[in-house]
């Protein structure tokens, strides 16, 4: 079923307003250590699912926040449970993956490591110790379970997958979560929050071609099939697909991001091979997507007397990331109402992936996942994520990022 027909609960009703000048005085209280920790986890990135170190410091600080955690589920993912009382179950979960960058920030905790938080997942740990730390200080004001989800692998697009499938994760989660919430930073400015109701982020499909055509000598090519020139070919016919074959207004990309063939200059080799990431929002766009690549290669190839080519679509792709409107809009008031409005902006959705569309999906519930500013003034509007330069602004990123987790977990538990 599409997420955006989903019928979805009411929620319950959680604190009000009478606790964010409890929450600010939480976070602000713990922000030091958080810059501290930060810094730690910058330093020390490591890759999808080799998470070992960055685990184990997550997996402790959220243990000596007052938390029960198991580690290992799905891989190095964590999963962390505050208990207090009857109540709803409510989610957060954080990504723990650096990626294959090497970093050129010049920061004195730069990583050294040939990995890089270039996505900013170090502060999405931060800001999950500092929700932690918080719902712990502030017990007195709410009812329920807190779940906290440290997961691998987002880079992958595979760990929210892998934690799922994992049985323990249902052990250790029983009873169904009544919504699910989530954090990105981002280079906007450092102190604000941004939200999108509806379709956020994109089904990411990854597609690898191979054409079969027939080597040979360079200076004879009628005696060959040249896979070359059949990919060219493709390459161009490809981009007729979002521009010609789809309606105008229709959120896709078809991208071809490798396209490899040859040996040496005189040499017509036998075959091409092509990746493609492709990117849609629902369900029958997709699909009108992966059958024109596949006609269109199939076409391509018969035309110039070639084999049929192999066309393969990864076999599980990443859904697109759907955040319901009644929890947007009422995240939106909670969060405009404990930082000002002027610190909380509409955000735009995007054609870039996020596996934590899966967990929402897998339990049936709403989800929200929220931007978090981590520019400071005057930012080069070039530096974004997935930036060998890319590094958030850490006290005033770490600060309203848990400070906005905080309020809204507190707007959905059970109130005191």
């Amino acid at each position: 079923m599409s997420p955006a027909t989903m019928q979805m609960k009411a929620l319950p009703q959680g604190a009000g307003d009478e606790v964010n000048g409890a929450v600010k005085d939480a976070v602000a209280a713990e922000v030091a250590s958080l810059v501290d920790v930060y810094k730690w986890f910058h330093q020390n990135a490591e890759l999808s699912n080799k998470e070992e170190k960055t685990a184990a410091r997550f997996a402790s600080e959220v243990r000596a926040a007052g938390w029960a955690v198991t580690e290992k589920v799905g891989g190095t993912g964590v999963v962390a449970i505050l208990k207090n009382g009857e109540g709803p179950v409510v989610l957060a979960r954080i990504d723990m993956d650096g990626l294959p960058v090497k970093e050129e920030t010049g920061l004195p905790y730069a990583s050294s490591s040939g990995a890089m938080h270039a996505c900013g997942h170090d502060s999405h740990l931060t800001i999950g110790v500092g929700m932690a730390r918080a719902l712990s200080r502030l017990k007195d004001r709410w009812t329920g379970t807190a779940v906290l989800v440290g997961q691998p692998a987002e880079e992958l697009g595979m760990g929210a997958r892998q934690m799922t499938r994992d049985p323990k994760l249902k052990e250790l989660i029983p009873q169904s979560p009544v919504a699910c919430l989530s954090i990105h930073d981002f280079p906007s400015l450092a102190g604000t929050v941004g939200v999108c109701p509806g379709f956020a982020s994109a089904n990411v499909d990854s597609i690898d071609i191979t054409i079969h055509g027939k080597g040979g000598h360079g200076a004879w090519p009628h005696k060959t099939v040249d896979p070359v020139v059949i990919g060219a070919e493709l390459v161009l016919a490809l981009q007729t697909i979002v521009s010609r074959k789809i309606a105008p207004g229709t959120k896709a990309v078809v991208t071809v991001g490798s396209f490899h063939a040859g040996t040496k200059h005189n040499i017509i080799g036998p075959e091409a091979k092509l990746q493609l990431t492709v990117r849609s929002y629902d369900d029958e766009t997709r699909q009108r997507l992966l059958d024109e690549i596949k006609h269109l290669a199939m076409k391509i190839s018969e035309a110039h007397h070639a084999a049929p080519p192999d066309v393969r679509a990864s076999e599980e792709y990443t859904p697109a990331g759907y955040h319901d409107p009644a929890l947007t809009a009422r995240m939106k008031g909670v969060f405009e109402r404990l930082l000002g409005k002027d610190k909380v902006y509409d955000a735009e959705p995007m054609m870039g992936g996020e596996d934590f569309s899966i967990l929402p999906r897998y339990w049936g519930v709403p989800g929200l996942q929220f931007r978090v500013g981590g520019a400071r003034p005057n930012h080069d509007p070039g530096i974004a994520l997935h930036s060998e330069f890319w590094a958030v602004d850490p006290e005033p990123t770490l600060q309203t990022g848990s400070a906005a987790l905080v309020r809204g977990m507190l707007d959905l538990l059970g109130k005191r």
